[in-house]
């Protein structure tokens, strides 16, 4: 059996959203943020592993809170790290020695479908790497840092919208091609915003696969009301 492993790192402190309890701990219709997200990824049949990375005083408790939902996947958490790459890495560290392919899933994406994880599985089969991203609507500027004021930065030039998407997640790669990319970085002291940013740099090819804009990343508080809105027009549909 090819295994696919599932990542979750969740242990970021997700100060923007104005509360002590951190983002993915933030509850939806009483559940975790970071447990919807699961049953997502959970969702989907080609996936074998599941490995959540989180903050060390979490690991117990959100063992606890795991074991209530009787996933079908073997479902790891495992301790963390300060950023999100170090907390990549841990939980790269834990997958089945046999997995074929690994997908990073933010802990905060709640909203991610079925279809949309097998999609961008069978794309990192075909290719070894892939992401779900959606087309960029606005226009991109080019920025630099105005000396003053503090708010204001400097145009130095216009990216067209067609070259530009906007990277969601989950993100697929060929396990081997996964681990070279974080050694190499590791080696490099090199540290990126996504997997597919490590996996670009040691020059190989990463696929976008169409998301949507529902497969939004809960960053904000005005963000919780969207996401309650989800919720509750998923709820009417069923």
């Amino acid at each position: 059996m090819h295994r696919i492993a599932a990542i979750l790192p969740a242990a970021g402190m997700g100060t923007r959203m104005g509360a002590e309890t951190p983002k993915q701990f933030l509850e939806l219709d009483g559940t975790p943020i970071v447990i919807h997200s699961l049953r997502r990824i959970a969702s989907c049949a080609l996936v074998t592993d599941i490995v959540v990375a989180t903050r060390a005083d979490e690991v117990a408790r959100l063992e606890q809170r795991i074991a209530k939902e009787k996933f079908r996947q073997t479902v790891r958490v495992v301790k963390g790290g300060d950023s999100r790459q170090d907390s990549v890495a841990a939980a790269l560290n834990e997958v089945p020695k046999d997995t074929e392919i690994v997908l990073v899933h933010d802990a905060v994406r709640p909203f991610v479908t079925t279809e949309q994880i097998a999609r961008v599985i069978e794309e990192a089969r075909r290719c070894q790497a892939a992401i779900l991203g959606i087309p960029a609507m606005d226009t991109v500027k080019e920025v630099k840092r105005a000396s003053l004021p503090e708010d204001v930065a400097l145009i130095t030039g216009t990216i067209p919208r067609e070259r530009v998407v906007l990277a969601q997640t989950p993100q697929a790669f060929a396990t081997k091609l996964l681990k070279e990319a974080f050694a190499r970085a590791q080696a490099d002291g090199v540290n990126a915003s996504d997997e597919a940013g490590l996996v670009e740099r040691i020059g190989h090819d990463v696929h976008v696969v169409l998301g949507s804009e529902r497969n939004m990343k809960i960053t904000r508080p005005a963000d919780m009301e969207l996401a309650r809105f989800y919720l509750e027009s998923e709820r009417k549909k069923a």
